[in-house]
């Protein structure tokens, strides 16, 4: 007699043949080990302080930005040496950044002091561009008022600029033709308008005392010219 044969429903047997079609088995079906992921705490904490500083350093500019302070600026031309008249200052309002403007509440003390530079229209004064004495008005100097015609001086002229002080012959024969300086670098103390007499400006200008009688005595006579020098301030 045969016997037949049952299928055997033992866990295990003929595991093989039971594997689902496109399944991997055997080697092929193991994950590829992974590294352990490689902590660095300190690159995090330095990430997070470079975050920190800079939100901190924005706060900052956005609050001094808000501070707001006085300050003088200058609105017409005033030369190295001279007096700054209150006349030349006025009031602004700008951030404080930590420079040493003048406060606006100091322009009585400023106008009796002297501008170290040239200070032209614009400019935000600071301290060290003020000096409590001047070269250019102390022993040695003159000031001489001039009444120009049309043609002795520049029309752009203004008072800072430094000019040289020019003897222009109107005599005898050969008249105009010679000349020679009277002051080399002479300081504009102050420039007038022009008057109804056709004189085209009153012009007070700053010379050493030993020229200044020379200067005057050629003035009288219409034999004086002046011109700039912008490049000498």
């Amino acid at each position: 007699m045969r016997t037949s044969e049952k299928p055997t429903n033992r866990p295990g047997v003929n595991a093989e043949r039971q594997s689902p079609a496109g399944a991997l088995s055997g080697p092929a079906s193991r994950k590829l080990p992974v590294p352990p992921r490689e902590r660095r705490p300190a690159l995090a904490a330095l990430a997070l302080l470079l975050i920190l500083g800079g939100a901190l350093a924005t706060t900052l500019l956005v609050l001094r930005s808000g501070d707001r302070v006085t300050a003088i600026q200058i609105v017409q031309q005033v030369g190295t040496g001279q007096r700054i008249p209150q006349t030349a200052m006025r009031e602004v309002q700008i951030a404080d950044t930590g420079i040493d403007y003048v406060a606006y509440a100091d322009r009585v003390r400023v106008s009796e002091n002297y501008a170290r530079v040239t200070l032209l229209p614009g400019t935000l004064l600071t301290g060290k561009m003020v000096v409590s004495s001047s070269a250019e008005l102390g022993p040695g100097k003159a000031q001489v008022g001039l009444a120009l015609k049309p043609g002795q001086l520049p029309s752009t002229l203004l008072q800072g600029d430094r000019v040289q002080v020019i003897h222009v012959s109107g005599r005898g024969e050969g008249a105009g033709t010679q000349s020679r300086v009277l002051a080399q670098a002479a300081l504009v103390h102050s420039v007038g308008a022009a008057g109804r007499n056709g004189v085209s400006g009153q012009v007070t200008i700053i010379v050493d005392a030993t020229v200044s009688p020379t200067i005057a005595a050629y003035a009288s006579n219409g034999e004086i010219a002046l011109a700039e020098l912008p490049g000498a301030r």
